[in-house]
């Protein structure tokens, strides 16, 4: 195997690259880098054969044993892969069949305000799930591996069952109102099966069989139709608006459609409510199911070429489309229909007088009064669901739309449930659900999922009534979406180092928003169903409390803690002594993780320290305001001390995984023992910090300004990443530039390659960084890395038989002559960087 090294001839040291990052998922695995242990042994590592370093890898990371790869899954971009999906799940039933009747109860400024209120929610859910999708790649699972891995199993494996069974719903709804639009076609031809209701049926669980078979064929043959559908919803919307404006034959006058007339259009701004669902948040309700289809790409991650740039796009874009085309219809629909219609061509007034006749319909010569008034009328906009065919300028075109819309709505949820639900069946949460979690093929398609979800739209669909699956899956899918929003929200305020999505046009406070909007409109929409939506997840969330799943990834609840970030134990004697040392640590850990100043007192020097003086220094560093523990350790000497507070300091995940040393400038005077330069395996920095300009040996000079507590400006933070060590030497660097005094600081990057690929090498790099979301102003090549030693390389790992006053010789010429702040950081080979959400 070929692994790229940082020289030819004095390290085995690797330069880095993104195959080590690659296996940052628990059931993957990436290339490997060499131990510390083989980094401080490295002439007897160098002297190995090949064959052997081979056989000393860990199991898996052995590329070429694994012998040939598997043919490459299908992957899509924003376009073809979130935008027309998207806008095909939102653009379903509730356009042609219950938007225009909607406009008929709410009037258009209400209908136009429902579309709007529904949009916020949908945007600002938009907003959030962009970016978790945009902070690292989704493998699999979309919108229940978002919130499961920042909500933490109890919430989120309860809302992937639930949000699983809303998208089956959904594909009940879309298939009913596919049927409904059928029946009413054979109605029309005076053709029945059985009757009205059980025609429906037959013809839906039909409908949801033709529709499996496209899902089983997988997502190619899926992808096809949707295209298909898109095609021909673009036509049905061109003859919808066309019919607008073309003069309309007597027969629909007679069903209410006289075209573009102010009258028509002012009497339908205003609500005339009807019926038991007469009310602003019954029609809401049923709506709202018409926007959920924005999770499309993100359930289908998997199956995304680039997950993070295509959501934020293709999903923005889904929504801006649909909703201007929903407002678009609401509003030309209500200034040429009116409310009522008998249908009749004999209801024509054939004189001038208009005495008797009720409604908007007597100034055009038609007398709709009878039916009016006794609510018979079985057209115009507030009885008859096909307004927009009859509107149209070929009514058998809108026919097409609806069963483009409705079926290609359908297929998406279809292929979105199994998959989601086959994500949660492979975390191993729930019992008896793991044979849903075995896939197929090369894009390892959950077909016994599919079948579930089958079963399920099929149950519903025997239902055979709209309204009330629309209201089941408002609820449903609102739940879902206010977890998203809360989600974000919690890991934004977390200040978590994870935190670092690539989208940047979300904001925290958008998502709380959407996050409370979707939990009160569940109590405005059915109270009922909301009581019951919260008591299953109440179950689902205890049941998962009580069996304490073997999981590996936590909440966002314990971000701080479950994310790798520098948690420190800075040696800084009696703080006050080393204020440099402190403010530089506590520049990327205040308020974000652990810092403990560390104090090793000899055993001879105890019968002499003060009493108060943990109290002096606790007072020193709370009047510094830095967010740090003081620990004093008492030892017989400094290595001795070290090594045993390293150990005991700490509690529970809150332990130091950093160690951090200021610089001993009287190293020359100074015994090999007290050098403290002992390399400590299980710590993951060794650090120098060149802090000349700001350390006082001066105990009583009590607040000592440092350059650490300035603003930096505009400045530079030059990272030498030439060897890599899981990342942790451009991990301090972000941290930094994420406080207020360093958010203006560039990052430049220095890496080391032969002459020969500085392009490739650079570009790589680039790509790296945008992979770990990480903006870094400019990557340099250094192709002078086999000459003579410089004063600007990556902290050397010292050889077992170093010894440590030769090592200190060593750092203390690397930073020679650099007069700015100057850490030498080294990893302990661990990944702290991930392109993957975690």
């Amino acid at each position: 195997m070929e692994l790229r090294k940082t020289s030819l001839y004095s390290t085995i040291d690797m330069v880095p690259q993104m195959e080590h990052y690659a296996g940052t998922l628990p059931c993957e695995q990436a290339k490997s880098r060499p131990s510390l242990e083989a980094l401080r042994k490295t002439f007897e590592v160098r002297n190995m054969t090949s064959d052997e370093r081979i056989s000393n890898m860990p199991d898996g990371e052995n590329e070429e044993s694994q012998g040939p790869s598997e043919e490459s899954p299908v992957r899509f971009g924003w376009i073809y892969g979130v935008k027309i999906p998207c806008m095909m799940n939102i653009w379903g039933v509730t356009l042609f069949l219950q938007l225009t009747w909607i406009t008929s109860q709410a009037g258009i400024v209400l209908t136009v305000i429902i579309i709007l209120m529904s949009v916020t929610v949908t945007t600002a859910t938009a907003l959030s799930i962009s970016a978790i999708a945009t902070n690292g790649r989704v493998v699999s699972g979309g919108t229940y591996f978002m919130i499961s891995r920042s909500l933490g199993p109890e919430l989120g494996a309860s809302i992937g069952l639930i949000f699983s069974f809303a998208n089956a719903l959904s594909v009940a709804l879309n298939t009913v109102g596919f049927a409904q639009v059928v029946c009413d076609l054979m109605q029309s031809f005076n053709v029945h099966m059985v009757d009205y209701t059980n025609d429906m049926r037959i013809v839906g669980v039909i409908t949801v069989t033709a529709l499996l078979g496209i899902s089983l064929a997988g997502m190619e043959w899926e992808t096809k139709a949707q295209i298909l559908f898109f095609l021909v919803l673009m036509v049905s919307f061109a003859n919808y608006f066309v019919g607008t404006i073309i003069p309309h034959s007597v027969e629909k006058q007679g069903r209410g459609v006289f075209g573009y007339r102010s009258d028509i259009f002012i009497e339908n701004l205003t609500p005339n409510w009807r019926g038991p669902t007469g009310s602003f948040f019954a029609q809401f309700s049923i709506f709202f199911p018409a926007v959920t289809g924005i999770l499309y790409g993100a359930n289908i991650t998997g199956d995304l070429k680039d997950p993070s740039s295509a959501i934020p796009k293709g999903t923005l874009m889904a929504i801006f489309w649909t909703t201007l085309s929903y407002i678009m219809v609401a509003v030309t629909s209500g200034a040429c229909v009116v409310r009522d219609a008998s249908g009749n061509t004999s209801d024509i007034m054939t004189g001038n007088s208009t005495d008797g006749c009720v409604g908007l319909a007597c100034k055009y010569g038609w007398n709709f009064t009878q039916c009016t008034e006794s609510q018979s009328c079985q057209y115009g906009l507030a009885n008859n669901v096909q307004v927009m065919a009859e509107l149209s300028g070929f009514y058998y075109l809108i026919t097409a739309g609806v069963f483009a819309a409705s079926l290609s709505s359908a297929l998406g949820y279809l292929v979105s449930a199994p998959k989601i639900f086959q994500c949660l069946c492979k975390d191993n949460i729930y019992p008896y659900i793991g044979v849903f979690a075995k896939g197929y093929g090369k894009n390892d398609e959950p077909l016994r999922a599919y079948l579930l979800t089958y079963f399920i739209a099929i149950a519903f669909i025997l239902i055979a009534e709209l309204n009330t699956i629309s209201a089941i899956i408002s609820n449903f899918f609102l739940c879902s979406f206010g977890l998203i929003n809360i989600s974000c929200f919690h890991a934004a305020i977390t200040n978590s180092p994870g935190w670092r999505p690539s989208f940047p046009y979300y904001n925290k406070w958008i998502a709380l928003y959407g996050a409370v909007v979707c939990v009160v409109l569940m109590f405005f929409f059915t109270w009922w169903t909301a009581l019951i939506t919260f008591g299953v997840i109440a179950v689902l969330f205890g049941y998962i409390i009580y069996k304490k799943p073997k999981i590996n990834w936590g909440s966002s609840v314990q971000a701080r803690a479950k994310t790798p970030s520098p948690q420190c134990l800075v040696m800084t004697g009696p703080p006050n002594q080393r204020p440099a040392l402190v403010d530089f640590v506590g520049a990327f850990t205040k308020n974000a993780s652990l810092m403990i100043c560390g104090d090793i007192m000899m055993e001879p020097d105890r019968q002499t320290q003060h009493q108060d003086a943990t109290d002096q220094s606790v007072k020193w560093l709370n009047k510094r305001k830095a967010c740090s523990f003081y620990t004093q350790f008492t030892a017989n000497t400094l290595r001795e001390g070290v090594r045993y507070l390293l150990q005991a300091s700490g509690l529970g995940k809150l332990k130091p995984n950093t160690l951090v040393l200021g610089f001993k400038s009287n190293w020359r005077e100074s015994s090999p023992e007290t050098l403290l330069m002992e390399y400590f395996k299980q710590r993951k920095i060794r650090r120098k910090i060149n802090t000349s300009d700001g350390i006082s040996d001066n105990s009583h000079r009590d607040q000592i300004k440092t350059v650490f507590q300035t603003a930096q400006g505009k400045k530079t933070i030059d990272v030498y990443w030439i060897a890599d060590d899981g990342g942790l030497t451009l991990l301090v660097p972000y941290l930094l530039t994420r406080r207020k005094r360093w958010h203006s600081c560039k990052i430049r990057v220095f890496i080391v390659e032969n002459e020969q690929d500085i392009e490739e090498r650079r570009n790589e790099m680039i790509n790296l960084m945008k992979r770990f979301r990480i903006k870094v102003n400019d990557v340099i090549v250094m192709t002078d890395s086999e000459k003579s030693p410089q004063t600007k390389k990556s902290l050397p790992v010292p050889h077992s038989d170093c010894p440590s006053a030769l090592y200190m010789a060593w750092l203390d010429t690397l930073t020679c002559g650099l007069h700015c702040p100057v850490v030498l950081i080294r990893g302990n080979q661990e990944n702290v960087l991930t392109f993957y959400l975690q």
